[in-house]
C-alpha cells in the first residue's frame, strides 16, 4: 500500500474558506495556474492529506482535507491544467498562523515558507504532526 502524501493548499477565505468545504463536503481544486503547483496536483493520489490554509485574511493552517479524486483535466480550461477534488477531514481545534509557523524552529525547512507563491506545496509527515499538534488536533 502507497504512503499518504501531506500537502498543504491555500485559499482566500473570502474565494473558498475551509467552513464552506464543509458545508459543501465536497470540490473541485481548481482554477491552479502556476506549472510547479499543477505538478503538486498531478502527484496527489487519492487519500492523501491536505493542510488547508488561510491566505491574505487570516493567514493560518484552519484544517485538514483529503485528496478524493486524483488529478484529472480542469474543466476550466481547454489548455494543459489539472485540478483534484476533495473532502473536509477536521477543522484544526485552534488555527495555526503564519508567524507561529514561522516562529518553530522544526517547520523552518517547510516548502510553504520558501515557496510562499505557491497555491500547492508538499509537506512532509513530520511537519504534518508538528501542525497538527500546535493546532491541537488529533486525526
Amino acid at each position: 500500500m502507497a504512503r499518504t502524501k501531506h500537502w498543504l493548499t491555500k485559499s482566500e477565505p473570502f474565494k473558498y474558506s475551509f467552513d464552506q468545504l464543509v458545508k459543501d463536503g465536497s470540490t473541485r481544486w481548481d482554477g491552479v495556474r502556476n506549472y510547479e503547483a499543477r505538478n503538486n496536483l498531478r502527484a496527489m493520489a487519492v487519500g492523501d492529506l491536505c493542510l488547508f490554509y488561510h491566505s491574505n485574511e487570516g493567514k493560518a493552517v484552519v484544517g485538514v482535507a483529503r485528496v478524493s479524486r486524483a488529478a484529472y483535466q480542469d474543466p476550466g480550461t481547454e489548455e494543459d491544467w489539472s485540478c483534484v477534488d476533495v473532502e473536509p477531514v477536521a477543522a484544526l481545534a485552534k488555527p495555526v498562523t503564519l508567524e507561529e509557523i514561522r516562529g518553530r524552529k522544526s517547520l523552518a525547512e517547510i516548502e510553504m515558507l520558501k515557496r510562499n507563491r505557491l497555491s500547492v506545496t508538499h509537506v512532509t509527515a513530520a511537519e504534518f504532526k508538528t501542525i497538527l499538534k500546535m493546532g491541537e488536533t488529533e486525526l
